[in-house]
């Protein structure tokens, strides 16, 4: 048998996907309700290429109080870089919105395009990431953590004894997957 080929489908995900088969259980209400959600899933990260793009190439947008530019216009005001990748190990990573390090101040800005209220932990958790691979020490430095969303910016001053918890609690977590993938050997 010749199976169709169908290569304009590579790398992409159907709505109605096998591998997420519960909208089968769905009626036409939680059906809608779900693909909204996906909808402002794309559109947020495509915000955040946009942004990221903005960034890098140092192009201010408009100085209104909208979310995004905002983000944007502070981000390239400090001098920050764009979707910056934070690792520890092959078990603890991710990528920060947008980070910098200067005279002592680390600042960690971070774009959100949902309604939901955001939480700092995740830029806690890349604060923590940024001291261990850099070599800082949290009370050794000053912290300023961004969250950008629904017209506002929330900033907060992490205490250092919090990030270095994260620090100490991911460090061990990172040892005890190291211990489980060998039993699994």
């Amino acid at each position: 048998m010749n199976f169709n080929r169908h290569s304009e489908l590579i790398g992409k995900h159907a709505v109605l996907s096998a591998s997420k088969y519960h909208w089968i259980n769905y009626d036409l209400d939680r059906f809608r309700q779900i693909y909204r959600s996906m909808q402002a899933a794309q559109k947020g990260t495509e915000l955040h290429d946009l942004a990221g793009k903005l960034i890098q190439h140092r192009i201010k947008l408009p100085n209104k109080k909208q979310t995004l530019n905002l983000y944007v216009n502070d981000a390239i005001g400090y001098r920050m870089t764009p979707e910056q990748p934070l690792m520890y190990s092959a078990n603890w990573f991710g990528t920060a919105d947008a980070i910098s390090f200067h005279n002592g101040l680390l600042r960690i800005h971070d774009l959100k395009t949902g309604e939901t209220e955001a939480k700092m932990y995740q830029l806690e958790i890349y604060a923590a990431l940024y001291c261990l691979e850099y070599g800082e020490k949290p009370n050794k430095i000053d912290m300023e953590l961004r969250i950008y969303q629904n017209n506002e910016v929330l900033v907060h001053n992490p205490d250092p004894e919090e990030i270095q918890a994260i620090i100490n609690k991911g460090i061990a977590f990172d040892k005890e997957i190291e211990r489980l993938k060998r039993e699994e050997d």
